[in-house]
């Protein structure tokens, strides 16, 4: 059998875990408030665009307004684990919704200056409900069995792909029949409404009243123990994040070197196509490996798939070879939550997934900044190999620590000398 083969395809499915009590609502409720988070970025850019003619001054609102909700991500997610997700949530929801509609008002005059616009765009940023985390630290609690926990982060992952995809094309309807700064008022009320159905939800209030007997500490040991799970899940990401924030401008790049630039909203098409397929598949299935040595198999498979993807003869060939790539994607970043949610204590969780969030997505960003520097001084295939090193030297660099040794044997997930 195949390392990567699946043991055996469980009863339970992903309608198992939709039926358990409360799940649809309160997983419906997050997926309305982040929701935003596909609908504001594109929205922001062409509010700022449209309102200061500037494509600087745009760059500059969503370079700001990404690094603060990157940044602060895991403080946010520290609120929620001190004070419970009701109480952290609803303020800072209802701050965010302010500053976008101030943001609104604001691009919508000709007159603004780009500084205010982008101190507005970074506290809107710093202030994004992390609804993310909060519901896959509520799958945690909502499902004590593993397999039924995998299958509901799939399910997650796959969704939030898919909200980055409806996101923009939400704010295309919006542009044609209205203008740019609508998007960010729709996104206001998205986030506040989302996050108060959120919060209403049985499982929530549930969450709050346990919050409130226990403190943050009963957690199992720091969310950042070097070695430790979350450590070594946020590594992880943040390698993925960095082959994936390098993919976007080397796609481009390549289909622009051969002719063809029609050929980049197909890659990028096929690359959410295939995570969303391999998200599924890796939920709807059970696996003997475990998750750690799970997480760098995954990882190494998308990265070496997509390094040998730059030396396609043609750009639809490399659109197969993106697609096959993404079938490792959202299985990878599955795997990535679930080990930081097995290694974190209860109080710990949101924080845990947190950290996984900002280290894919500030990975992410800098991957696209330094990929930059390299198109056109260096051959595309070598761009593409270096672009996908990260994610192969952090697979094989977790997975070597959490193989079994010689002499040794794995007893309940812990290595004993024999």
């Amino acid at each position: 059998m195949s390392v990567l083969s699946p043991a055996r395809f469980p009863t339970p499915g992903y309608a198992a875990v939709l039926r358990t009590p409360h799940a649809r609502r309160t997983f419906g409720a997050a997926l309305l408030g982040r929701l935003s988070n596909g609908v504001t970025p594109l929205s922001l850019v062409l509010s700022v665009k449209d309102g200061t003619g500037s494509y600087a001054a745009a760059g500059t609102a969503m370079a700001v307004f990404g690094l603060a909700g990157v940044l602060l991500s895991p403080a946010r997610a520290g609120l929620v684990d001190r004070f419970g997700p009701r109480r952290a949530l609803v303020p800072l929801a209802a701050a965010c919704a302010l500053l976008l509609v101030a943001l609104a008002v604001a691009a919508a005059r000709p007159t603004a200056p780009p500084v205010a616009l982008a101190v507005l765009a970074a506290a809107a940023g710093a202030l994004i409900p992390p609804l993310g985390p909060v519901t896959r630290a509520l799958w945690s609690e909502m499902l004590p069995d593993r397999d039924l926990l995998r299958r509901a982060y799939s399910l997650d992952t796959v969704a939030e792909e898919l909200l980055f995809v409806t996101g923009p094309l939400l704010v295309g309807l919006l542009v044609r029949y209205a203008s740019a700064p609508t998007g960010l008022v729709v996104s206001a009320g998205l986030v506040l409404t989302g996050t108060l159905a959120f919060v209403t939800s049985p499982v929530v209030r549930g969450a709050t009243k346990e919050r409130e007997r226990e403190t943050p500490e009963t957690g199992a040991g720091p969310v950042g123990t070097p070695g430790g799970g979350p450590a070594r899940a946020a590594a992880v990401a943040a390698a993925t994040g960095m082959c994936l924030g390098a993919l976007d401008l080397l796609v481009i790049a390549f289909a622009d070197a051969h002719g063809r630039p029609g050929a980049v909203p197909w890659a990028l098409a096929a690359l959410s196509a295939g995570s969303a397929v391999g998200g599924l598949v890796h939920g709807a299935v059970s696996w003997r490996l475990p998750t750690a040595v799970r997480l760098s198999l995954l990882t190494l498979g998308l990265g070496g798939i997509l390094a040998v993807a730059g030396l396609s003869p043609h750009p639809y060939a490399l659109v197969g070879g993106v697609a096959l790539g993404g079938l490792f994607l959202a299985p990878a970043l599955t795997s990535a939550y679930l080990l930081a949610d097995e290694s974190a204590g209860p109080g710990r969780r949101t924080r845990a997934g947190a950290w996984v969030n900002t280290a894919f997505n500030a990975g992410s960003t800098a991957a696209t900044a330094g990929v930059g520097l390299l198109v056109g001084r260096l051959p595309l295939p070598l761009c593409f190999a270096l672009a996908a090193s990260p994610a192969v030297l952090a697979a094989v660099g977790t997975l070597v620590p959490v193989l079994p040794r010689p002499g040794r044997r794995s007893v309940g997930g812990a290595e004993q000398v024999q």
